[in-house]
């Protein structure tokens, strides 16, 4: 059913969701031309489910039945079903009801709830994301409570309603447990839904990296082309799985030694990962026949799609609704493949030919496929490996999120290097981010920066300078090139983090040693002055001055510069073995090696003597080390190299930035709650405010309306009485008080006092329109300056607190002083919404001008905490509604006790259909 055949149906709750194995699942809400699909689905559910779900013995449905569970109102009757393949696999339903009992309507908001699952789906996860949806579209309908009786027998079920982390009740009565649940969303729920998303989504990634049995589709008989470079691949990478290659034309039993079939659904066996390199137009037919086989997930290394143009891009979305409908995972299109180093898997289904890469500790994720090719050939220069490697290409379904939750618990990755593009979606992947770098470093670089026309990269709003600060807030070690990606890799892979950013340097060049301490200072570390060995200096000088560095207190990591001898080659492995033997004696320090013109000397630095030791469960790390923080289980064999005193020390000044990033996180911060905060009364206004507005039009609200929004997060608005003429002038001051000031409100003059358009401190009726009548002589009609009238306010500092959904960034929270000198000198901070209490304390610290508000030269310090809460009350409006798309409070006028917020400006629009805000589920296509 759609909007055009029903204009009730509300669309906006179809949703993909992943489920606990992860395998996929589609959520609608339930219409009338499902009755066939309800009675199939009826007829394989358990007679013992069914008694479950109806307390007596129902073998089928009536026609009444059909009726009553496939007609709603979607208001106070709805009901969703998950569907795979397009047939029924759970349901879930709510009526609403009255104070007694009975079927009701609104102002009622309590309703009754029950599920079915079928029996072959039970344990997967369906129940539970049936009802973190059905509670989402309660909410909306301004349902607040969900009954349900459970017989003491159905377990499951029990299980489902009381692991949700809902507020709730339970009591036992006439043979049932009564449950009433409170759907308000909870801490604890939030934490529910996220650890269950995390797991099922690092699950669904998981079973594309470590599949049983894989199928390359369109391996051409001749051997050329991009399926049979994929097999080959698969074959000589030694993947310990069964292999298949399919072309329909084949005539013999192998292709390149492989066992071949003509079609996928030949092959009498189950395949968990297909791999398809077969023409765009010929891709629907082979998805088609994967899910018919039960395959698992999809690596489309096909091209043709997004990155073509219109056409393309509908097909792209086509691929993903088809791809998703069989509960299937995708990678591609437009894909280079995947790597999986691991022991156990070995698996190569990628373009990248043998020798495949060897294990290490680095996970790489990549949209480019010839940017993917470029790091694994720099790490393999480098002598580093992988644990794994996925290249997404247009990233249609499976993206760098996914594999930010897959790593976060994977012990064979301690580092994460990503090339993205786009974030996708950037609040989801700050979370994700954030969370993941408080366990193991995140190091990204970003495409995209500066769009060529035609480039299907969007452009953000932010200066990247300011996307790149807001990222390292979350932890994220944002770089530049792909180059420093594999630079500050090298370095979090191989040494322990930094315990702070004093740099010991010694080597056998003074001016090396020079540049290197330059690089320093130009980082922001702190040198100490350079040990220069001399030239005669032999790897035993090295051990010495290198093993007295780290034992030093006086230092945090050491850089060992290193130029050539006479003879390179025969000293240079008795270097690299005399730096890992000054390393090992003195561990816990991080060292690199800045080299001119020694290879050799870099290949020995890089060969490792035995594998990493397996990384700790994420849940051990130390949230509070007493020590140096590791970014992972380094080799104690490998140290990192680099060609140029610049790379080195970027590396380690990321390395250092991260360190402290870590170490803050044990001081905390926290998101504070408000109880004045109305936050469904601003979700009903908001309601109200965008039922007329058009999806993707953006709403400026009234004075008025953004009055009683901010008013519902604490945020008082001064009023502002408007002054057409000098008798009205008099009239707005003989309501306000006097004395009062005068201003102009056009948006040519808005807020420029030094254009003239603001008068203040008028004390009586005489000064008001003697001001009234400068004003308009000196700047227009007062038609053209829409002048008001407000009340004074006790004198203090202007500022600037605003908000803006970023596309690179997601919700920004902003602060700076009013006025032109700081907007020529860009002199504003930004923090990620939602902000903490250390967030808000440290944004305002954060800009050039803070000292103004702190008494510089001997002026009164203002109220920084009533500062910080208005701050806070805003992080809050704004993560609550994502309606919310911009607010600029201007100017907040900052007094020795309290503020003044004299205007505001709020913009509204549709949300996304599904953003990173209720429940768990898949970006829409």
């Amino acid at each position: 059913m759609t909007i055009e055949s029903d204009p009730s149906y509300p669309a906006h709750w179809e949703a993909d969701v992943v489920l606990r194995d992860g395998g996929t699942a589609r959520i609608r809400p339930i219409t009338t031309e499902d009755a066939g699909r309800l009675v199939s689905f009826y007829e394989q559910v358990s007679d013992e489910s069914k008694y479950y779900r109806f307390f007596a013995p129902y073998p089928r449905l009536s026609d009444r039945d059909v009726r009553r569970f496939t007609h709603h109102d979607y208001v106070d009757r709805v009901g969703l079903a998950a569907t795979i393949g397009g047939e029924f696999i759970g349901t879930v339903r709510y009526d609403r009801i009255g104070p007694d009992g009975r079927p009701a309507s609104a102002p009622a908001d309590e309703a009754e709830v029950a599920f079915l699952v079928q029996d072959a789906h039970q344990g997967r996860g369906v129940a539970s994301a049936l009802l973190e949806h059905i509670g989402a579209v309660a909410r909306e309908r301004g349902i607040r409570r969900f009954a349900a009786e459970v017989l003491p027998a159905n377990i499951k079920m029990i299980k489902v309603f009381t692991d949700v982390g809902y507020q709730q009740k339970r009591s036992f009565e006439d043979g049932s447990v009564h449950l009433t649940l409170d759907l308000e969303p909870t801490a604890e729920s939030l934490a529910v839904q996220r650890a269950r998303e995390q797991r099922a989504e690092a699950r669904s990634v998981q079973r594309l990296l470590a599949p049983g049995s894989v199928a390359v589709i369109g391996v051409s008989r001749s051997g050329a082309g991009v399926g049979a470079a994929a097999l080959r691949n698969l074959r000589d990478s030694g993947f310990h799985g069964h292999l298949y290659a399919v072309n329909e034309a084949v005539t013999r039993d192998l292709l390149d030694g492989v066992r071949a079939y003509r079609s996928i659904g030949a092959i009498g066996a189950p395949v968990d990962l297909a791999v398809i390199a077969v023409p765009a137009e010929r891709v629907p037919h082979v998805v088609a026949a994967c899910g018919e086989h039960g395959v698992q997930g999809l690596v489309v290394l096909s091209a043709g799609y997004g990155e073509s143009g219109p056409e393309g891009l509908a097909r792209q979305r086509e691929l993903v609704r088809q791809v998703r409908s069989y509960g299937m995972r995708l990678i591609g299109p437009n894909a280079y493949g995947v790597i999986n180093t691991a022991p156990e898997v070995e698996l190569n289904a990628s373009l990248t030919p043998a020798p495949m890469p060897m294990r290490g500790r680095i996970g790489l994720f990549t949209q480019s496929g010839a940017i993917g090719i470029a790091l694994l050939s720099a790490l393999l220069r480098r002598g580093e490996g992988l644990s794994s490697f996925v290249s997404a290409g247009n990233r249609a379904d499976v993206s760098g999120n996914d594999i930010l939750q897959y790593w976060y618990d994977d012990e064979a990755t301690d580092v994460a290097l990503l090339y993205l593009e786009t974030l996708g979606n950037p609040r989801k992947f700050t979370r994700l981010a954030r969370r993941t770098a408080a366990v193991k470093p995140v190091v990204v670089a970003k495409g995209g920066r500066h769009t060529p026309a035609g480039h299907v990269v969007p452009d953000t709003r932010l200066p990247e300078a300011t996307v790149s600060a807001l990222l390292r807030q979350a932890g994220v070690i944002r770089v530049d090139t792909v180059t420093e990606l594999v630079d500050v890799g090298l370095l979090l892979a191989a040494q322990p983090l930094p315990a702070g950013p004093r740099v010991a340097i010694l080597g056998n060049s003074e001016s090396l040693g020079v540049l290197t301490y330059d690089a320093c200072l130009a980082q922001g570390l702190r040198p100490l002055p350079p040990l220069d060995l001399t030239t005669a200096a032999a790897p035993a000088d090295f051990r010495a001055a290198l093993a007295a560095a780290l034992a030093s207190d006086d230092c945090d990591a050491v850089v060992v510069t290193a130029i050539p001898w006479v003879s390179e080659h025969a000293l240079a492995d008795d270097l690299a073995d005399a730096l890992r033997e000054a390393v090992a004696e003195v561990p816990g320090k991080p060292v690199a090696v800045v080299h001119v013109e020694l290879g050799a000397l870099v290949e020995a630095l890089s060969a490792t003597r035995g594998l990493p030791h397996p990384a700790p469960a994420p849940d051990a790390a130390p949230q509070k080390p007493a020590g140096p923080i590791a970014a992972g289980p380094a080799s104690e064999d490998r140290i990192p190299s680099y060609p140029a005193a610049e790379r080195a020390v970027r590396a380690l000044a990321e390395a250092v930035r991260y360190g402290q990033w870590r170490r803050g996180l044990a001081e905390g911060g926290h998101v504070p709650e408000f109880e004045d905060v109305d936050e469904a009364g601003a979700a009903a206004q908001l309601a109200g405010l965008l039922a007329d507005v058009d999806d993707g039009a953006v709403l400026t609200l009234g004075e008025w309306d953004a009055r009683e929004l901010l008013a519902r997060y604490g945020i008082t608005v001064r009023s502002a009485l408007p002054a057409p003429s000098a008798d009205a002038a008099v009239r707005a001051a003989g309501i306000l008080g006097y004395p009062v000031a005068l201003k102009t409100t056009a948006p040519h003059l808005r807020h420029r006092a030094d254009l003239g358009g603001v008068r203040l401190d008028l004390a009586n009726e005489a000064g008001l329109r003697r001001s009234y009548e400068e004003l308009t002589d000196l700047l227009g009609k007062p038609a053209e300056l829409q002048p008001v009238v407000q009340a004074m306010v006790p004198r203090g500092v202007d500022t600037v607190v605003s908000s803006v959904i970023d596309p690179a960034a997601g919700a920004v929270l902003s602060f700076g002083l009013a006025g032109v000198a700081s907007e020529l000198l860009g002199d504003t901070a930004h923090r990620l919404v939602p902000a903490t209490d250390r967030d808000a304390a440290g944004l305002i610290r954060s800009i050039r001008a803070a000292p103004l508000l702190f008494g510089w030269r001997g002026s009164d310090p203002v109220d920084t905490p009533a500062l910080e809460e208005l701050l806070l009350r805003l992080s809050r409006l704004v993560d609550d509604h994502p309606e919310v798309i911009g607010v600029s409070l201007e100017p907040v006028v900052v007094a020795a006790e309290g503020l003044s917020v004299l205007s505001a400006t709020v913009r509204v629009a549709h949300p996304p259909a599904r953003g990173d805000l209720g429940p768990r589920t898949l970006p829409s296509y």
